[in-house]
């Protein structure tokens, strides 16, 4: 049973098949119900969360250490691993890095999302957070729209200029920014940590695509009132899920600001197609083990076909 690590991941998993994967895997996931809630497990350092998934050919569980305080012990502060079993007689098929496997369809399924929302001609990109996520981002969604500038925002400005060193080019014109460059922005993307929002909504462009993908407990939130309050489209990938889990979307409904018939979310998009957006669209993101699935069979088709 082979063990695909970060690096064999990612070399079977180019951005276009990952976000097509993730744009075919909806209406099978969200016709057929086939989803499962996750396990979080509390433990001394943090907590596992365990997230089940099927489809039709593959069965799988995804088991993500959570460890709040690991960066202060040189670790990282999310690790994973993912065992997949062959649906007919599961039989187990592979063990895959998670951590990389989780950068990868998240910054995906965001791509997907700004394929769908964002301008055409979204050229103008600002990313909260230094970390995987954020340069993932990047990357996934300059394969959707023709990117020109990126600001990085984040609190520590070394890991910063080490980001904006890496993805620059000649092409690619990316920049430590401040909260206040989302108001030129096309899209915005939230990564980071941060319990408390990380810029101002009332600053937002009129036609923004705002992703939020960092904070992912009920009491953190990366997003404030006036993002909800501006938007015309607020999207998720599992209404109850979101309400239960995301601290965007549970903070904007208690205020008000937020009404749960405000919210799309994937199935709807499935039944009835994207709407036309006018105006602030956000996406908030908690993940979904689907996800995690419909990836890791691509990258297995991939590793079929590299071993012939």
């Amino acid at each position: 049973m082979p063990f695909l690590d970060s690096h064999e991941v990612a070399a079977r998993l180019p951005w276009p098949a990952v976000i097509d994967a993730l744009d075919r895997a909806v209406p099978a996931a969200f016709g057929d119900g086939r989803f499962h809630d996750r396990s979080v497990i509390p433990a001394r350092g943090g907590h596992l969360l365990a997230m089940p998934a099927a489809s039709e050919n593959a069965v799988g569980v995804k088991l993500v250490g959570v460890g709040p305080d690991n960066p202060r012990h040189g670790l990282p502060r999310i690790q994973a691993l993912y065992v997949v079993f062959d649906a007919r007689h599961l039989s187990p098929l592979a063990v895959l890095d998670g951590t990389s496997l989780t950068t990868i369809r998240t910054a995906g399924q965001s791509a997907a999302v700004v394929r769908r929302l964002a301008a055409p001609d979204a050229r103008h990109l600002v990313v909260f957070g230094s970390g995987p996520q954020a340069r993932a981002h990047v990357e996934a969604l300059c394969a959707v729209r023709p990117v020109e500038t990126v600001r990085i925002v984040a609190r520590r400005p070394e890991p910063v200029a080490a980001l904006c060193a890496e993805l620059g080019s000649d092409r690619l014109d990316v920049r430590p920014g401040t909260p206040d460059d989302v108001s030129k922005a096309d899209v915005v993307v939230c990564a980071t940590t941060s319990a408390t929002p990380v810029f101002d909504g009332r600053d937002l462009g009129e036609r923004a695509c705002v992703v939020a993908v960092g904070s992912h407990t009920p009491d953190a939130r990366e997003l404030d009132h006036a993002v909800f309050t501006r938007a015309s489209l607020t999207l998720v990938e599992h209404r109850g899920t979101a309400l239960r889990e995301a601290g965007d979307i549970i903070h904007a409904v208690a205020a008000g600001v937020l009404t749960e018939d405000r919210i799309t979310d994937f199935g709807d998009l499935a039944e009835r197609g994207a709407p036309a957006v006018e105006g602030i669209s956000v996406y908030k993101s908690v993940g979904m083990g689907y996800q995690d699935l419909a990836v890791i069979e691509e990258a297995l088709r991939a590793d079929v076909a590299a071993r012939r």
